[in-house]
């Protein structure tokens, strides 16, 4: 049609000539073809727009996308960024034809909630997951109309850190399309002055190295990058992006004092990173893993990492290497002085090590400390030094003193406030929040490793933080009849190209005068500076009042309050525990900060159904570094679904053990059978259309669910095609097309069309059935079951089945975690119910919110039809009806 169109234009201006016609017949094809390659799926994403402002540090971000449906049917529209970890979401709203739909930040009980009520009619996502080192993902999505637009804005906020000199600004870029208007804007003021300033992407081609366009003179700096269309593809006539990594800005402000105060109405922040200061000599303990879990790759990795940190040790300091197995091994009883030929002898004892035996990580630790204090108690180390223990493991403490918490006060007592431990946890086998704990309570801080190809970079790496100390004890005193509400003003050590930053709020919010005194031990003598700061100063630097968001010092202080309050909830208990999270929480709302202890509902318009999606913040002890996909949910199920895969939750752990049944389609088990409540489910097996001759064990899934109650005399019949309910001699029946709300005494069922059914009984247990479809003329595959439990503690302790059995809480150890045959899933020992066995680290899918995709759960898979973990044998849970 558009041809016939431009033919009949061209014949109404006879002054065209061919030439004119085929060239403008070309334009239009170029334009038709640039036009198709900006629109996925019938989406076009015609905008993107990430706009950073950072004062003084403080960085206030917004991500604009804008979108269009192209077809002519509803679409789904994604929603889809990274954010850094350390980073708070503060808003988000989306805005469709006109109306926008905001985010509310609540306190996480509330929101679960209202979640948990949205999960009972199918209708939830996890908004916000793990995602990497760095990084978090935000997703949302909504269901647009033909030609209809949505605005997404995210906003989230940092205080950017500083290391090795500079403060680094990291934002991901994904756009995952071509996008006709792509930009990145960042506005920096500092009023101490921008020394340097640097963008680079990993994604910068050559041609692309012309688009970042850099600026700064004084008190600004401006960075954009706003590539076109062309210079977004992949190649000349690509319909794929070039813009798929990192865009890192970084920078450092000019320092005439050695620190810099501000005033703003009624709170005040201080930054304090001294320069030209002779470095401390160190006292470095190594206190390294070599048990049989590290064997392999990560035993070669930490070699390599500890050879190239032997390179960097200097003359002056001071070290020793403990290994710990089942036995504690070191290379001297003393420190030593890291002179050349003890540095020749330390390499050759590094290229020795090997792995094997058990994990007795208390007797390395503890090793590591009294060492340290005989150095100190002789005089053997300088008296102006810092001393440090750098503690790497891949497991937990299986022999020994194994319990963490006996491990955790030994540790506290025995370093008494004395050093800093830094606590490593090499893969996915570690307990985080253990090694978490004793590290803050040491005065230190827990990093993990991540078992990649660059694990050896990433040692050092983080060695590199922590190699230069300049300043021990430092302490920022200000008048306590002055101040309120301080952030930490004490810490153990300063390091080279780091800062040290204090907030806090004025008890009379109109003071505008502020006189510090900072106090240190450094290399040759005492540090003791003393500044003072004007409000009136502070207004003189921040005239460029378009480089300022809002109360950006007042907000500022929450955010740093708000980050130690929850580091400091990390190690406390009882009602110190209780009183700083009700401090935390009461921060997070007043500021709008989606916190450990907040949560962001997303309410999405009314042709989604009210869909709502809850937008937690990960915490990395919960993380598991393995699967870098796990959504953060607020409750994990034990469940039966797929071939069939049971998952049973043992959330004391936090964490999840797998194991599939292998049995013929026709065979009924019972999954779930309790005397009191009188409620049974059965279920009824399947197999694919047709047997497949090449596999050794046929597929088989749930094809028929049973659900009963016997005091309510009810059943529920479930197959892909009907549910039926049979009250007495009544019969009722619904289909999977029918969208249900049904109640009766002691029962409720919702039907959420071809979606799953919620099922409600009796003492209040629920079930969530979930229907699966396959292309209805597949070769092989058909319709199939999976089955969810809710509220199984409403069930009674005598319940039993292959589900039922692990309603009650179960407790079990992981040892020895080594390379299995697949380099991705490690293997381990499992101590379970007095039995030992052989378990492999992976994942099943949990599809109760998304049944089509489901969403990876890590857990510890056992074999051979959950042998030596279910009471029993399987076959021992095989019965003759589903009734």
């Amino acid at each position: 049609m558009e041809n016939n169109v431009l033919l009949c234009i061209l014949l109404l201006i006879p002054a065209f000539t061919s030439s004119d016609f085929l060239l403008a017949h070309v334009r239009n094809i170029k334009k038709r073809n640039a036009d198709n390659d900006l629109v996925v799926n019938g989406i076009e994403i015609y905008s993107m727009k990430i706009d950073s402002k950072v004062t003084s540090r403080f960085a206030h971000n917004v991500i604009t996308s804008r979108a269009v449906n192209r077809g002519n049917v509803s679409k789904e529209v994604f929603f889809d960024v990274e954010l850094p970890k350390t980073a708070f979401i503060t808003n988000f709203s989306m805005t469709i034809d006109g109306v926008t739909y905001p985010g509310t930040i609540k306190e996480k009980e509330a929101a679960k909630k209202q979640y948990e009520k949205a999960v009972s009619r199918g209708q939830t996502a996890g908004l916000v997951k793990a995602s990497g080192r760095k990084t978090e993902k935000f997703t949302v999505s909504v269901n647009i109309k033909a030609a209809s637009k949505v605005t997404f804005e995210l906003t989230y906020e940092e205080l950017l850190k500083r290391q090795f000199g500079k403060y680094e600004m990291f934002i991901k870029v994904k756009p995952k399309q071509l996008v006709k208007d792509f930009e990145i804007e960042v506005d920096i003021f500092e009023p101490q002055g921008i020394a340097e300033l640097e963008a680079e992407g990993t994604f910068i081609t050559n041609e692309l190295q012309n688009t970042i366009k850099k600026t700064f003179s004084g008190k600004k700096g401006h960075i954009s990058f706003k590539p076109t269309l062309d210079q977004q593809r992949t190649c000349a006539n690509c319909s794929q992006s070039v813009l798929d990594g990192d865009f890192t800005v970084r920078y450092d402000v000019k320092r005439t004092t050695p620190d810099n105060l501000q005033i703003v109405n009624g709170y005040f922040v201080h930054f304090f990173a001294p320069t030209n200061l002779p470095k401390l000599s160190k006292n470095i303990i190594f206190v390294l893993d070599t048990s049989g879990s590290m064997y392999g790759r990560e035993i070669e990795q930490t070699k390599e990492a500890m050879l190239k940190i032997l390179d960097d040790i200097k003359e002056d300091d001071f070290f020793n290497l403990i290994l710990f197995d089942s036995e504690i091994s070191i290379w001297k009883e003393t420190l030593i002085k890291a002179t050349p030929e003890n540095l020749d002898e330390a390499r050759k004892f590094v290229r020795h090590i090997s792995a094997q035996g058990m994990t007795n990580l208390h007797g390395g630790l503890m090793r590591g400390i009294d060492i340290l204090n005989a150095a100190h108690e002789e005089n053997l180390v300088p008296k102006r030094s810092a001393s440090i223990i750098i503690m790497l493991t891949d497991g937990q403490p299986n022999v020994g003193v194994s319990n963490t918490h006996e491990i955790e006060e030994a540790v506290k007592k025995a370093i008494d406030g004395r050093y800093t431990l830094y606590n490593l946890g090499f893969g996915s086998g570690v307990d985080y929040g253990f090694l978490e704990r004793m590290a803050l309570e040491n005065k230190g801080l827990a990093r993990r490793i991540y078992p990649d190809s660059d694990a050896a970079l990433q040692l050092q790496g983080f060695y590199d933080e922590v190699s230069n100390p300049m300043l021990i004890d430092v302490e920022l005193n200000y008048p306590e009849n002055e101040i309120s509400d301080l952030t930490t003003n004490s810490f153990k050590h300063f390091y080279d190209g780091s800062e040290i930053v204090v907030a806090g709020r004025f008890i009379d919010s109109n003071q505008n005068h502020l006189s510090v005194d900072v106090r240190g031990e450094g290399a040759n003598d005492a540090l003791l500076y003393t500044t003072q700061q004007d409000a009136e100063q502070t207004a003189q630097a921040f005239q460029e009042q378009q480089y300022i968001f809002g109360e950006y010092i007042e907000r500022l202080w929450a955010y740093l309050t708000i980050e130690q309050l929850l580091e400091k909830r990390i190690t406390a208990t009882g009602e110190e525990k209780e009183n700083l999270t009700a401090q935390a929480l009461a921060l997070s709302l007043m500021y709008k900060f989606v916190t450990p202890l907040t949560s962001m509902v997303v309410t999405k318009p009314e042709e989604d159904d009210n869909e709502e999606g809850i937008a937690d913040k990960p915490t990395e002890a919960a993380a598991s570094p393995l699967y870098h996909t796990y959504v953060s949910q607020p409750t994990w199920y034990t469940s039966v679904d797929g071939d069939p895969h049971f998952i049973i939750s043992v959330p004391q752990k936090k964490d999840a053990i797998c194991f599939n049944i292998n049995e013929n389609p026709g065979v009924i088990l019972n999954l779930i059978n309790d005397p009191v409540t009188g409620i049974t489910v059965n279920g009824e097996l399947i197999g694919d259309k047709r047997v497949n001759s090449d596999a050794k064990i046929q597929n088989s899934y749930f094809g028929k669910l049973g659900i009963s109650n016997k005091h309510l005399d009810v059943k529920l019949t479930v197959t892909p095609e009907t549910i039926t309910i049979q009250n007495g001699d009544e019969k009722t029946g619904f289909t999977w097309l029918d969208s249900v709300t049904l109640q009766q005494a002691g029962l409720t069922l919702i039907i959420n069309r071809k979606k799953n059914l919620v099922l409600s009984m009796g003492s209040g247990v629920s079930f969530v059935v979930v229907l699966h479809q396959v292309w209805k003329k597949h070769p092989l595959h058909q319709d199939f079951l999976g089955l969810y439990t809710l509220k199984s503690d409403k069930l009674s302790e005598q319940t039993h089945g292959l589900l039922g059995q692990f309603f009650k809480p179960i407790d079990f150890t992981i040892l020895e975690v080594h390379p299995g045959s697949d380099p991705k899933k490690p293997d381990a020992t499992m101590i379970i119910k007095n039995n030992e066995l052989t378990v492999t680290r992976g994942w099943q899918k949990d599809y109760r919110r998304d049944p089509k995709h489901g969403v990876d759960i890590p857990c510890w898979f056992v074999h051979d039809n959950g042998a030596g973990l279910i009471d029993g044998v399987h076959t021992d849970y095989i019965v003759s009806s589903l009734f």
